[in-house]
């Protein structure tokens, strides 16, 4: 009695292909991803992701530069996050995201904070102030979260944040110290960077109160649409647009915006949600560190901007105090947390620029 195979036999043409060798078919399996290699594939995706978080919005501050040599700053900061903040909204909308009266409330709100005075202050400073150094103050976020945090009664200081703010304190008089005794626009340029990470800092303590979306995508979508209405607004009410020369932008100008829309906006977030889904939110927000250093090394080289000593100093003094702050509010999670923010809802709104 001969068995029947024909089960077995259409099971494995289905599961492979069939080859001639020696003119007798051969079943050939079909080719399956190792292990090994889904996990290099994880691991180069990792790492371009940790590459746009840390290079790209790095880079961004010398991008601002570019864009307002012939681009009025809030004109410039209205146009990119306009075009970002649809993107994205549309996007979330996309995946089922329908924002309520409240949500745009809340997005009006933190569009103030986070990008009107945030960002627009920035943008404007920027004429006057070299983009390392505006990356630098802009680094004191972390300081001016926790004096707010600690002030609304949402967390405690411990002695390793207290010392992280008496450094970072230190850090910034480095590098403000010299402008006080200049009465021009660089020191007014330093003051209001600083007055923008004091405003984005006061979004991110305020925002747990507000009726933000679920959404994470919406989450971002919706501020920065509002913000980019509000920039709008001041550049008209400003004058910018009439004193806009359009014929006059530079080439330089234009591919500076570009940047900061695709990659500054886009391509850093979409890899910084992405990050935020798969490793620990302490190890995403390590670009704060990043950023400032990046900032610098690159208006040093392709903008010559100044790298002095009390430069230098001022970065380690400012980057150290962010260390001890952060290890100091791990300390205070441990033993009070019923006092102190989620990790991830502040991290994750930590300003870039």
């Amino acid at each position: 009695m001969i068995p029947d195979h024909s089960a077995q036999i259409k099971t494995m043409l289905r599961n492979g292909r069939m080859i001639h060798i020696g003119g007798r078919p051969v079943i050939v399996p079909k080719a399956r991803k190792s292990a090994n290699s889904r996990d290099r594939s994880y691991a180069i995706k990792l790492a371009l992701a940790f590459v746009a978080i840390y290079v790209i919005w790095g880079s961004t501050y010398l991008a601002i530069r570019y864009a307002v040599e012939t681009i009025p700053p809030l004109v410039t900061a209205g146009i990119r996050h306009s075009i970002a903040g649809a993107i994205m909204l549309t996007w979330a909308c996309w995946r089922g995201f329908r924002p309520t009266r409240q949500q745009w409330v809340a997005g009006f709100a933190l569009g103030a904070l986070f990008f009107l005075i945030g960002h627009g202050t920035l943008h404007w400073a920027e004429q006057y102030v070299g983009s390392g150094l505006a990356a630098l103050l802009i680094a004191t976020e972390p300081m001016f979260i926790l004096v707010l945090g600690w002030m609304m009664r949402q967390q405690k200081i411990s002695l390793l944040s207290a010392l992280g703010l008496g450094l970072g304190v230190v850090g910034v008089a480095m590098l403000t110290g010299a402008e006080l005794t200049v009465k021009g626009s660089s020191l007014w340029g330093l003051l209001a960077v600083l007055l923008g990470s004091l405003s984005w800092s006061l979004g991110v303590v305020i925002s747990p109160r507000l009726k933000l979306p679920s959404d994470a995508l919406g989450r971002t979508a919706l501020p920065t649409i509002c913000g980019a209405a509000l920039l709008l607004v001041a550049a008209g009410v400003t004058g910018e647009f009439q004193q806009t020369h359009w014929s006059s932008i530079t080439l330089r100008s234009i591919f500076g915006l570009g940047y900061l829309i695709t990659f500054g906006s886009v391509v850093a977030f979409t890899s910084y949600t992405w990050l935020l889904q798969r490793v620990p939110p302490a190890l995403v927000a390590t670009h704060t560190y990043a950023n400032p250093v990046v900032a610098v090394i690159l208006g040093w080289l392709l903008a010559r901007e100044p790298l002095t000593l009390r430069v230098v100093l001022a970065s380690v003094a400012i980057l150290g105090a962010i260390v001890l702050i952060r290890r100091g509010e791990r300390t205070a999670a441990v033993k009070t947390p019923e006092t102190v923010p989620a990790a991830a809802e502040v991290e994750t709104a930590e300003e870039c620029a």
